[in-house]
């Protein structure tokens, strides 16, 4: 198990280092602070409170640190979240500026929940050499980035051909001083800072590679950037918010993918952090 510890406690307010670090460096998932409330550590196995009540100037804190000190013109604020240096994801819930129900800016930071980037070399080792299309499902939190990276770094360490990750926020891959701080695989070429929808259509253009990865699919222009892919005989390697394949059929987003049966694979994630295999039938 690798992490950008660093840069995570970095994230945190100083007068709570101490604790979140003597508690959370080996089993922290994420870190809650709640304006007027006291902060929570989300551990593997527990929640623990600490005894403090969170303050304004705690959440300024993080908010300036994560978004190195530009949270409103940050790009991914609008989203509801920041990333971080580390690839640590600050999401934000407060107040916001909206325009017909798309958040636009935020206006004040009433909670803040730090999620750790961890990696886990080799703990998807057994797909390494899985062939097709593959499309990893999971709830929030069940570990979906965090599979996909391994996964990317198995085939790309063990089999040949170039893979293109479109890592739209350094979520996957992130990098600090220039450098990755997670392994990325010996033939992945990374391209950050564009939308996924865009991003996948310019590595198709530029770096000829056999697979393409995204992490998070979330809107139609998605789906459609990767049915161009596939229908270009690239593989593709992506991730879904859904807890199985009857909730994947439901949601009227992912239609087109099962439409053109662009996914052979499926590994569904389970709330422990496990997996199975399943083939989609066609």
């Amino acid at each position: 198990m690798n992490c950008a510890w660093d840069a995570y406690i970095n994230l945190v307010p100083h007068r709570f280092r101490t604790q979140v670090d003597k508690l959370g460096k080996d089993t922290l998932q994420e870190l809650r602070l709640r304006l007027g409330r006291p902060p929570e550590l989300v551990l593997t196995e527990a929640s623990v409170w600490l005894k403090e009540t969170v303050s304004r100037d705690d959440m300024d804190f993080t908010i300036n640190v994560a978004s190195r000190y530009s949270p409103w013109t940050a790009t991914s604020a609008a989203y509801g979240y920041i990333t971080a240096q580390g690839g640590h994801r600050v999401g934000i819930c407060g107040e916001f500026n909206a325009n017909e129900g798309r958040l636009l800016s935020v206006r004040t930071v009433t909670s803040v929940s730090l999620r750790v980037a961890r990696e886990f070399p080799g703990i998807c080792k057994d797909l390494k050499d899985l062939f097709g299309s593959t499309l990893i499902l999971g709830a929030p939190g069940y570990g979906k980035t965090t599979l996909l990276r391994d996964v990317i770094r198995q085939i790309s360490d063990h089999r040949s051909g170039a893979i293109a990750v479109v890592d739209e926020r350094q979520e996957i891959f992130p990098m600090t001083g220039g450098e990755f701080c997670f392994w990325p695989g010996a033939r992945t070429d990374v391209l950050t800072g564009c939308l996924k929808a865009y991003g996948v259509e310019i590595v198709l253009r530029t770096m000829t590679p056999r697979m393409i990865a995204v992490d998070e699919i979330t809107a139609q222009e998605d789906c459609m950037a990767l049915l161009r892919a596939g229908s270009c005989g690239v593989t593709l390697l992506a991730t879904v918010h859904a807890i199985d394949k009857n909730d994947l059929k439901r949601k009227p987003i992912y239609r087109p993918l099962m439409d053109h049966c662009l996914f052979e694979n499926l590994v569904i994630l389970r709330a422990d952090k496990s997996w199975t295999l399943e083939r989609m039938k066609i």
